[in-house]
């Protein structure tokens, strides 16, 4: 019979580990959510809505730092000012520090470029439900895909009256510095006033604050809303540092410095920081709001108009059989 193994003489300095009993290891799902988003990656859509000419393609391209806008995939491409509203997209892959990330950028060129405007948020509130129903379709599949191809738009917007009910809204003030600073004050106060004034609830809600630190940060968001944004893709040396700005006879707008305009404010809340709740809303509010209706109308429609012949009910035997399989 061998000998039993003798026990090794421990180190010097050396600690014994010592056994957590109640340890049980929940905590450890958060570091499986990252693994497992990580590999995913994700998905962000994003529509810019304005006249044009206000800059909706330069901001997009500061805001995530790259050519991500249709116009800078489509540089060569002289557009005519379309007759009526026109829905175009482009998408791209973009990777950070590992994270990967499907970014869609549409545009909607010929919005309030036309004398009569009245009715130009039409042919966006009809993109946004098809997109809607198109994630519907597939949801109610019954052979549906692992993972659904999610084409729902998270809007962010320069202004927009008729959407807020559909899609979250925020708003922009764009090429911020060709107004004094009075005069950005008395045109953001103007705008709220009239947002207020046409129920326009724009992100983020109030309604959907989930605590009292929620609400706190929510409010200083809202108290600067629209952002005074100034967009720039090219880069200039300021103080021997190398700097996103606009360069003017009396001097350089910084993009990112706070002092001269609010696009860091913007881009923090739209990516660093409320990017995940702004599609959670989209997912669970807005979407929601649209399938419930959409089923719902499904329903009296199949009410109204019932089946000539009613569905034949499976024998004992074959539920049986059914249910085995």
């Amino acid at each position: 019979m061998s000998e039993a193994t003798k026990p090794q003489p421990q180190a010097k300095g050396e600690k014994t580990p010592i056994s957590d009993t109640s340890y049980v290891g929940i905590d450890a799902i958060l570091e499986q959510m990252r693994r497992k988003a990580m590999k995913q990656g994700f998905e962000f859509n994003v529509m810019v809505v304005g006249q044009s000419g206000l800059g909706k393609s330069t901001l997009m391209n500061t805001l995530f730092k790259s050519k991500v806008s249709r116009k800078s995939v489509q540089p060569n491409v002289e557009e005519r000012i379309p007759k009526t509203v026109e829905i175009k997209s482009v998408s791209h892959d973009v990777e950070e520090k590992g994270v990967r990330m499907k970014l869609t950028v549409i545009d909607t060129p010929g919005f309030g470029d036309q004398i009569n405007n009245e009715n130009c948020w039409q042919p966006i509130m009809k993109f946004i439900n098809d997109q809607y129903e198109s994630y519907l379709q597939e949801e109610i599949n019954i052979n549906r895909k692992k993972r659904i191809p999610d084409s729902r738009p998270v809007l962010y917007i320069l202004f927009m009256r008729h959407l807020s009910k559909v899609v979250n809204i925020v708003p922009v003030i764009a090429k911020a510095d060709t107004l004094t600073l009075e005069e950005r004050d008395s045109f953001k106060k103007t705008i709220r006033e009239e947002l207020r004034a046409n129920g326009i609830d724009v992100y983020p809600q109030k309604e959907f604050d989930e605590d009292a630190e929620d609400r706190m940060i929510n409010d200083k968001i809202r108290e600067m809303t629209p952002f005074a944004v100034v967009g720039s893709d090219q880069e200039y040396q300021v103080n021997g540092k190398r700097i996103l700005g606009r360069k003017t006879k009396w001097g350089t707008i910084e993009v990112e410095n706070i002092a001269h305009c609010e696009f860091a404010y913007l881009r923090d809340l739209l990516i660093r920081t409320h990017m995940q709740n702004i599609k959670d809303i989209t997912c669970s509010i807005h979407y929601e709001t649209y399938r419930v209706r959409r089923l719902n109308e499904s329903n009296i429609l199949f009410t109204s108009n019932p089946p000539d012949h009613p569905a034949v009910q499976p024998k004992a035997n074959e539920m049986s059989c059914c249910r085995v399989q």
